[in-house]
C-alpha cells in the first residue's frame, strides 16, 4: 500500500475500465432512477451522486464484483448515504441572502434597443426635411420650443405645428412597419 493510498484511500492509479463498465452495466440505470428518485428529479445531481458512487465502488474493487448480487445493496446504501450527505451540508450551510426573484431578472439584451433604433431611423427617412429637423432639435436634443424656435429662425408656434404633424407621420411611418406607438 502507498503513502498516498494509504492517507487518503485512493488509489493513484486510473479505474480499470472493464470494472467501471461492468459495474454501469448491471447497476447504472436502476442507481440513476434510485438517485434522481432521492433527489426529487434532480437528474444532474443524480449523475453526480452515481459517479461519487462508483468511484467508491472503485476503491474496493478487491473486495467487490461489479457482476455480484451482493454488490447492489451496498451500492443502493451508498448513494442513499451520499444523498443525505449532501443534504446535510446544504443544511449546514446559511442559507443564501440572494432573492429568488432577482435571480431570474431578464438580461439587458442591446439588440433590440439596435433593432428598434434602426427601425426609427429608417422611419425618420420617410418625413420631410423640416420635419426631421424640428423632431431632432426637441425629442433629440431635448431643447424647448422656444430654443428650437431661435435655433431655426421661425415663431414658437411654428415649431409647435411641425412638431405635431411630423410626430403623426413618425408613428404612422412605424406602424407601417409593424412598430406599434402609443
Amino acid at each position: 500500500m502507498t503513502s498516498i493510498e494509504h492517507t487518503t484511500g485512493i488509489r493513484p492509479a486510473e479505474p480499470t475500465e472493464e470494472f467501471l463498465r461492468a459495474l454501469y452495466e448491471r447497476h447504472g440505470s436502476v442507481l440513476l432512477r434510485f438517485a434522481a428518485r432521492l433527489l426529487n428529479g434532480d437528474w444532474h445531481r443524480a449523475e453526480d451522486i452515481l459517479q461519487e458512487a462508483a468511484i467508491r465502488a472503485w476503491q474496493h474493487e478487491a473486495e467487490l464484483d461489479p457482476t455480484a448480487e451482493a454488490l447492489g445493496p451496498w451500492l443502493f446504501a451508498v448513494v442513499r448515504n451520499l444523498v443525505i450527505d449532501g443534504h446535510r451540508a446544504r443544511q449546514s450551510r446559511p442559507p443564501e441572502a440572494v432573492d429568488s426573484d432577482v435571480m431570474y431578472l431578464p438580461v439587458p439584451d442591446r439588440v433590440d434597443h439596435t433593432l428598434t433604433t434602426q427601425i426609427v431611423v429608417d422611419a425618420m427617412r420617410e418625413l420631410q426635411p423640416f420635419q426631421r429637423e424640428v423632431l431632432l432639435h426637441v425629442h433629440y436634443m431635448g431643447r424647448s420650443v422656444n430654443q428650437t424656435a431661435r435655433v431655426l429662425g421661425v415663431p414658437p408656434g411654428t415649431v409647435k405645428s411641425r412638431t405635431y404633424y411630423a410626430m403623426r407621420a413618425l408613428r404612422e411611418a412605424l406602424d407601417n412597419r409593424g412598430l406599434h406607438t402609443l
